[in-house]
This record gives structure tokens, C-alpha cells and sequence, in this order.
């Protein structure tokens, strides 16, 4: 599957998320399993009032779920539509960058196997092209 631009109302229509948990802004591409989408971080995000006061920081595990949200379209061609991912577990997570508000989480995504209703996804989050975290992401998929 070839696609660009996924707008809002897409992202909505393929996530199970909503507010205030949907952490994918926008999906830029997706082709062979690659998948690149935005994350608009900004001070009004709910998280920020309590971490942390005074110095808002986006926290670690969000950031991990932005990944991991922007990994169900890695796997449109293999899910039925309304496919949800749940976390099934999490290797080599590194933070190298905090996060802050106006930043743009870039979000990139590669699929690197589907089998049976299993997938597993390395991932990496960058702000000005600058790593802000990296993880490979396994997750089941059910109906």
C-alpha cells in the first residue's frame, strides 16, 4: 500500500483513540510497511498540568504510545478494519531528547513482521530531525 496524507478525520476513522489519548496528528506516508506521522505537541495537552509544573515535559511512556499508535497503520493490509493493537511488549526503548511544548514528534514506523495477529515495529520519534526516542514494539491485533 502506497498512501500520503492521511488528514485528522482518517486517523479517527483507523484508531480506536479519542481524546485526550489519540496521540497521532496526522499520518504523511505510508508505503511498504514504512510509516511516517506527526505529533503536534502543544501546552494545552492535559499531561502537562502535572508534569510537571513549571517545566512541561512530554512524559516518556506517551511518547511510546504516539509509536505505537502510528504502528497500526504499518498494518492496514493485514487487519480487517476496526482492528485494535494491544501492547504485548516493548525492547531496546531508549530516550535521548525530552520533549516540550510547539515541539513536532516525527513519527516513523516500520513493520517488520505480521504473523498471526502478532506484529512487531521499530519505531523512532524525532524533533528537528534529533532523536527523541527509539523502541521495536510488539502488539497483538484482535477484532
Amino acid at each position: 500500500m502506497t498512501q500520503t496524507t492521511m488528514h485528522i478525520q482518517q486517523v479517527l476513522a483507523t484508531l480506536p483513540h479519542r481524546y485526550p489519548f489519540v496521540l497521532v496528528d496526522r499520518v504523511l506516508s505510508i508505503e511498504d510497511g514504512a510509516v511516517h506521522a506527526v505529533k503536534n505537541v502543544t501546552i494545552g495537552e492535559p499531561f502537562f498540568q502535572g508534569h510537571f509544573p513549571g517545566e512541561p515535559v512530554m512524559p516518556g511512556v506517551l511518547m511510546i504510545e504516539a509509536l505505537a499508535q502510528a504502528s497500526m497503520f504499518a498494518t492496514l493490509d493485514h487487519v480487517a478494519p476496526g482492528s485494535v493493537g494491544y501492547l504485548a511488549g516493548l525492547e531496546d526503548v531508549r530516550f535521548k531528547r525530552k520533549v516540550v511544548p510547539g515541539d513536532v514528534l516525527h513519527l516513523h514506523v516500520k513493520l517488520e513482521f505480521f504473523r498471526r495477529g502478532l506484529a512487531k515495529t521499530t519505531c523512532r520519534a524525532e524533533v528537528d530531525g534529533e532523536v527523541a526516542v527509539e523502541a521495536t514494539i510488539l502488539f497483538a491485533l484482535a477484532k
